[in-house]
């Protein structure tokens, strides 16, 4: 009989290891390690953070937007260099294509000196801003170009270089940050003729309502330079930051109500059933006095040690049973009176009942 052996199954090969991100390669201070490893990826796209957005190109930055900056083309119409007829023809033309910048070039609107000054200035104004320390995260998109083209390709650490630079000379003026977000309002100190107009063209549209983002859009020029300004002025004491004061938040316990003060009062001693009128809460037989709630009284009070406990105001006991009342002349004309009001228990919870009500 022959044998037949099965040839033994070869191992599985172990699956691929998953790609792991080289740490080592983004810097410790980077201002965007997410931005610092897509320079490394040289990858195209736009990178969108809280404050603006990146355009990257084979790994370099080719443009820059804030909504806290003047666009390029208020820039560039702001001084002149382009009117807004010329720059909506070259968005028209070439704006699907991302080559606007190639086209103003192209059909003599602008050199490509003052294109190239102008895009990098807007380009560096922006990326200020979009680097700002952010809790919101950041994403990515992959292929995504702008409209304009590259003009001028700035490598990362160029940008992230810039950027600190300008947060230290913001400090080194005025260290405080409020200014660069907040209206912006003027003190009662006088500007004298020592402030230069670039800074007095700032300070006349300071009304307490502009931001220095509103400011530099009014005046076409850089956000940052607007800033630069702003800091100047705060150092001279001619603005300050317009931040309003924290909201008052109501107490966690509410304090109990008080006693009314006025006249008429349950603290008023005029007051019938107050608390120093006669029979009131705190007289003989009331709240506090002998034989009420707060004191020794009688066998059967509720002070006395051995005595009940009357029943809540709602449903009051049945009164003991009295004596009819005599006839007198002195009584003549009064309309017969309820027999429990000589009960004390009765008067004093009906004081109490009362003085309830009213608070």
């Amino acid at each position: 009989m022959t044998m037949v052996t099965t040839p033994p199954t070869p191992p599985t090969p172990p699956p691929p290891a998953l790609p792991v991100r080289d740490r080592t390669r983004i810097p410790a201070g980077a201002l965007s390690p997410m931005l610092v490893r897509l320079a490394a990826e040289r990858a195209t796209g736009v990178l969108i953070r809280e404050r603006g957005a990146l355009y990257l190109a084979d790994g370099q930055v080719v443009h820059a937007e804030s909504p806290d900056t003047p666009g390029l083309d208020l820039l560039l119409g702001a001084h002149g260099v382009l009117d807004a007829e010329g720059w909506h023809e070259a968005f028209a033309q070439a704006g699907e294509r991302g080559r606007v910048g190639r086209y103003l070039v192209d059909r003599g609107r602008l050199t490509t000196g003052a294109l190239e000054l102008c895009h990098l200035g807007a380009l560096y104004d922006a990326a200020y801003f979009v680097l700002e320390p952010s809790s919101a995260p950041a994403r990515f998109r992959y292929g995504a170009a702008h409209w304009l083209g590259p003009v001028h390709p700035v490598s990362v650490a160029a940008v992230e270089r810039e950027t600190l630079r300008r947060r230290a000379l913001l400090h080194r003026i005025w260290p405080d940050p409020a200014a660069d977000e907040a209206p912006l309002a003027r003190t009662s100190r006088p500007a004298g003729p020592s402030v230069p107009p670039r800074q007095a063209a700032v300070l006349h549209l300071v009304d307490g309502r502009r931001t220095a983002s509103d400011i530099s859009r009014a005046l076409g020029r850089p956000a940052f330079h607007t800033l630069v300004d702003v800091h100047r002025l705060a150092a001279a004491g001619l603005l300050t930051p317009d931040v309003p004061p924290p909201p008052v938040l109501p107490p966690a316990h509410p304090a109990p109500p008080s006693l009314p003060e006025h006249p008429g009062g349950l603290g008023d001693p005029d007051h019938p059933g107050g608390l120093g009128a006669p029979g009131g809460l705190g007289a003989p037989g009331g709240l506090g006095g002998p034989g009420g709630l707060g004191g020794p009284g009688r066998p059967g009070d509720p002070g006395d040690p051995g005595g009940t406990v009357p029943a809540a105001p709602d449903a009051p006991p049945a009164p003991p049973p009295s004596a009819p009342r005599e006839w007198s002349p002195a009584h003549a004309g009064e309309p017969p009176r309820d027999p429990a009001e000589a009960d004390p228990h009765i008067t004093l919870l009906r004081r109490l009942r009362a003085a309830l009500e009213a608070l």
